[in-house]
């Protein structure tokens, strides 16, 4: 007998396309026993949900929502419920542990598994309570609709804003090193920048640093707002503090 979170797993693999084999190769069961869940009608125990609750880990959930804003998407599965994807680049490994942390933190009774693509990995959780968490979820991509905090959502940032930040350019940003040459010599110095299509994502980070007292300066491509860069020293030296670069 397997238990209702090896069953649960194992039918979440087989919804995101992989084959009974691959899904028995990995989990150990027997391809039979992953067949005869797939065909049965209700090969999981009926349960009666409970109703979706805030997060008791507010400051996970402020981090996870930056992270689902920038890189995440939700998607329905066929027997009810929806799967969170956060899709992390394989180069930041310490991204996709904490990524696997604040899930758990958020939702400590549903399942996280990592899906390998191509050049990166999506920390999957399959629940039934994603959507109400992150009621920005919709049709079409994010940069398409409007983008808006719940109030309940806005009092957690207001209480966690550094956890947020930090989700936000874990995802959509990065810390890198610029330089530049005066009187033939090199000058290097750090900057922060954060890349979303989003006018509103764009503008809940700059909203949130500049509560933070975090100077920042809007770049644009092909003469549309795409950018937002920190690189004032003094603003840079706060953001080491609070986000860091990926690892």
């Amino acid at each position: 007998m397997y238990d209702l979170e090896t069953r649960r797993h194992a039918l979440n693999l087989l919804a995101d396309g992989r084959s009974i084999s691959s899904v028995s190769r990995e989990s150990g069961i027997s391809r039979a026993a992953i067949r005869a869940w797939r065909t049965r009608i209700d090969p999981l125990p009926r349960m009666q949900d409970a109703p979706c609750t805030r997060p008791t880990d507010t400051a996970a959930y402020a981090y996870l929502l930056g992270l689902y804003l920038g890189d995440g998407c939700i998607s329905p599965h066929p027997r009810g419920g929806h799967h969170l994807r956060i899709a992390c680049a394989d180069a930041w490994p310490g991204l996709i542990d904490l990524c696997r942390e604040a899930i758990r933190a958020v939702r400590p009774d549903d399942s996280v598994y990592v899906l390998q693509r191509q050049g990166c990995v999506a920390v999957t959780s399959y629940g039934r309570h994603w959507t109400c968490l992150f009621p920005q979820h919709g049709p079409g991509k994010k940069h398409e609709r409007r983008i808006a905090l719940e109030p309940w959502q806005q009092e957690i940032v207001d209480a966690h804003p550094w956890k947020l930040v930090r989700g936000l350019i874990h995802s959509d940003g990065c810390r890198i090193t610029n330089w530049t040459e005066r009187n033939g010599k090199r000058y290097e110095y750090p900057r922060y920048f954060f890349t979303n299509r989003s006018d509103d994502i764009r503008r809940l980070l700059t909203d949130t640093l500049d509560r933070l007292g975090v100077a920042w300066k809007s770049c644009t491509r092909y003469g549309k707002p795409y950018n937002i860069s920190v690189a004032r020293k003094a603003s840079v030296a706060l953001m080491d503090v609070h986000v860091g670069p990926k690892y």
